[in-house]
């Protein structure tokens, strides 16, 4: 067991009662409050010092509600200590309203725009959702990353035009854990990681694992490579909790990624779990 506090900087709150989710309509588990009180159960013996709230997709009309009603929690909870909102990058400098509101909250440290669900396969690569993206240094913003693997050869080159955004992959670009498929996710991670402004985040692979059946060991190959390709400097850890409760409790979750990396020395440790996420977002 960690004998530290760590940073998760990869939390969902929600309250269908109060803002709409449409994609909590088809996970009957999912599609319930999941507030505060929740979390600080769920966490058990894991000591959380600060965490970092990711939008939700929240009925994109909604986005700025959802903000302020995160900025609410964090005054019940002081160790909320960041969001990362919603915003129309696909916009592109039509944007740029919506992210001068956004920054003028200081718990705002970056924006998500999810990639994923886009049916277009070249929605990331839109003139103006790249312009949308370009935009966000200019408001002290990074933007995190989105996407099932079989985005990553689009991220990429999304990443290319953005030299000097900061960017971080959420749930290690979400492989085939399940069918324990590499390839050509192994290759496309570490291109990625060329870019030295790509941060990763170890997150939610439980999620794409066989939800009842997962090991540790089905996890651990593809911890260890984005470990190899990052390095210890630009990877952090991230709960996502309540998605991962599908296939984890929170604490197996700790436990199987400090089990992944023993042998690595206590700043390591450290900045996997706590350092790396402070410094890139700005706690």
């Amino acid at each position: 067991m960690l004998d530290f506090p760590i940073v998760d900087t990869h939390l969902h709150l929600w309250n269908p009662a109060y803002l709409r989710y449409p994609w909590l309509d088809g996970i009957p588990l999912l599609n319930k409050p999941h507030l505060l009180a929740d979390y600080r159960h769920v966490c058990g013996p894991i000591q959380v010092e600060k965490m970092v709230f990711l939008q939700c997709e929240v009925e994109f009309s909604q986005f700025m509600e959802e903000a302020e009603w995160v900025t609410g929690l964090a005054q019940e909870d002081s160790r909320i200590a960041g969001m990362v909102p919603w915003a129309p990058l696909e916009k592109g400098d039509a944007a740029r309203a919506a992210l001068e509101q956004l920054a003028q909250n200081p718990l705002v440290k970056g924006i998500r725009r999810i990639i994923q669900f886009e049916p277009d396969m070249n929605f990331c690569l839109r003139p103006d959702f790249i312009k949308g993206v370009q935009a966000l240094p200019s408001y002290n913003l990074s933007f995190d990353i989105c996407i099932a693997h079989v985005h990553l050869a689009n991220t990429i080159k999304m990443v290319q035009q953005c030299p000097n955004v900061q960017f971080i992959l959420d749930h290690i670009g979400k492989p085939d854990i399940k069918n324990q498929v590499f390839e050509p996710w192994r290759r496309e991670i570490k291109a990625l990681s060329e870019s030295p402004n790509v941060w990763c985040k170890i997150s939610g692979l439980v999620t794409e694992a066989d939800h009842q059946n997962w090991t540790k060991e089905d996890l651990k190959p593809y911890i260890d490579h984005v470990i190899e390709c990052f390095g210890f400097d630009r990877v952090m850890y991230g709960g996502d909790w309540p998605v991962a409760s599908q296939a984890t409790e929170y604490p197996r979750w700790v436990e199987t990624l400090e089990w992944a990396v023993n042998g690595c020395s206590d700043d390591e440790l450290e900045k996997l779990f706590r350092k790396n996420a402070i410094s890139f977002y700005r706690l």
